[in-house]
């Protein structure tokens, strides 16, 4: 009986990053982590610089009223409860702003209570404390029209 060594295969996953850089890691669970802790490759993220912070300061509004507009129009209202890096949401108490069956890209005074939400990331456009804000005329509509006016 002649035994035949069996064969190792390591498998490397390649993904791709929002740079669209290949980054190759180990499988999870456990295989190939023995050596180098991971992150090689070209655009691997284990350089040990500094970690990168926030632009976003959400820390400072958490517990407090903010006003939420997101990419299909919608603005909430409500207690900013958590978020994440990915600027995933948590609301309680919190209200839609009805748009204008007429004009569906006019916001209503008129809300909808929806309670507690999570709003993904992805959505989010604008987050702005409630409190400290108030809204002003826009200063180009406004010289558009005289300009109309002054030509007709």
């Amino acid at each position: 009986n002649i035994r035949k060594p069996q064969e190792t295969y390591q498998i490397t996953i390649t993904t791709m990053s929002s740079a669209g850089r290949g980054e190759q890691r180990p499988p999870k669970g456990g295989e190939g982590r023995g050596r180098g802790g991971g992150g090689g490759g070209r655009g691997g993220r284990g350089g040990g610089g500094p970690k990168r912070e926030s632009i976003l300061e959400l820390a400072k509004l958490v517990d407090s009223q903010v006003r939420v507009k997101c990419l299909g129009g919608r603005e909430l209202r409500g207690s900013l409860r958590g978020y994440d890096e990915l600027v995933n949401l948590v609301l309680d108490d919190c209200e839609e702003f009805i748009r204008d069956p007429d004009d569906p890209e006019q916001v209503t005074s008129q809300t909808r209570r929806l309670g507690l939400v999570v709003i993904r990331g992805t959505q989010v456009s604008l987050v702005s404390p409630e409190e400290g804000t108030e809204e002003i005329a826009n200063p180009f509509l406004g010289g558009a029209e005289e300009e109309e006016e002054v030509e007709g």
